[in-house]
């Protein structure tokens, strides 16, 4: 009975460690500086949409991916922002808001400034920051798990 007690609990500690192990990691603009008081890595931030089918994707398939979840996990900070969030944020010490375009229309100033690329944005957007939240790196459209985990693993450490 005891024994058959101790694979079940063993069993449960692996499922809920894999569970838990397995789930993107994610911060908000707000909280960014003071997890990085605490460890210095770079930030990657996904721009999406509701409406983007590209962004849905990605969201379901590459961050769902045990080696890209398992990199930025470790070594970055991860932050996913609505391109058309209505809600002030707080970020680098600069209050962003949103900024209607049309009727029923917008698109937030802080994702507009980091993911604008030529003057243009488009869905999805992966932007890459370091410590000091400089744009290092920007990907505009669907990118492959194959192929973030290379550009993780090729973007300079800090």
């Amino acid at each position: 009975m005891q024994l058959h007690l101790r694979k079940t609990v063993i069993t449960l500690s692996i499922l809920f460690f894999s569970f838990f192990s397995s789930q993107l990691r994610t911060l908000k603009f707000e909280d960014l500086r003071n997890a990085q008081i605490q460890s210095n890595k770079n930030v990657v931030v996904l721009l999406y949409t509701d409406w983007c089918i590209y962004c849905k994707a990605m969201k379901n398939t590459t961050f769902k991916k045990e080696k890209v979840v398992s990199l930025l996990n470790s070594n970055f900070y991860f932050i996913e922002m609505n391109a058309e969030e209505k809600n002030d944020v707080i970020f680098a010490d600069r209050v962003f808001k949103y900024k209607p375009t049309g009727v029923n229309t917008g698109i937030h100033q802080l994702a507009e400034i980091l993911g604008s690329i030529d003057g243009k944005i488009s869905y999805p957007a992966v932007v890459f920051l370091n410590p000091e939240n400089e744009i290092i790196f920007q990907y505009s459209g669907y990118i492959s798990a194959a192929d973030l985990q290379m550009l993780l693993n090729r973007l300079p450490k800090p």
